[in-house]
């Protein structure tokens, strides 16, 4: 038992968030991407779920710290710089930086994870990679490596607009900005 479930049954309920938060993640950036638009309830379910992810993570019974237990330490850093950047601060200024650059490192995280397991739990990748040292194992490492740094760095390219342009200002989030604007 973990957590009040079976291990089976917690093991699924961590699966499923880590795949909700890959699949809204990669919803979010393509939002980002197509000119910094943020999609709202996307964006919470995404850092939700993936901040589910990485505490349940925690729940798994071990005897040391793994080295999944650091990138569950490193993506919930990334993640509260994230939320805060997001929802206390509103992307104003820097802030949407320190937004897009977490939200896309969290994601990367999830999906370097999603890639480990998947080499450990899939007998045909295990084949090819039993140490996960092997050459399949680092180069499909290293080209999701590669891509999440293309998407971080058209990401912050293409969010360097206004808050306006950020914001959607038909939301009360963007007539608050609208109106700060107009009174500053």
């Amino acid at each position: 038992m973990i957590w009040g479930l079976s291990t089976s049954t917690f093991t699924l309920v961590h699966v499923l968030l880590s795949l909700i938060g890959i699949a809204s993640g990669f919803v979010v950036i393509a939002g980002l991407l197509g000119g910094g638009r943020e999609r709202r309830g996307w964006t919470a379910l995404f850092l939700a779920t993936t901040v589910a992810t990485s505490v349940t993570g925690f729940g798994f019974p071990v005897d040391h710290l793994l080295p999944s237990h650091i990138v569950g330490i490193l993506s919930l850093a990334i993640l509260a710089a994230a939320i805060v950047a997001r929802y206390p601060m509103r992307l104003r200024g820097a802030w949407r930086w320190v937004y897009v650059i977490g939200a896309a490192i969290a994601l990367y995280l999830n999906v370097f994870v999603g890639v480990v397991q998947a080499f450990l739990q899939v007998s045909a990748l295990r084949a090819l990679a039993p140490q996960q040292t092997e050459p399949p194992f680092v180069v499909t490492q290293v080209a999701v490596l590669a891509v999440f740094i293309v998407l971080v760095v058209l990401a912050a390219r293409r969010c360097r607009g206004t808050a306006s342009r950020t914001l959607d200002l038909n939301s009360a989030e963007g007539a608050d900005v609208q109106s700060v604007a107009r009174r500053g």
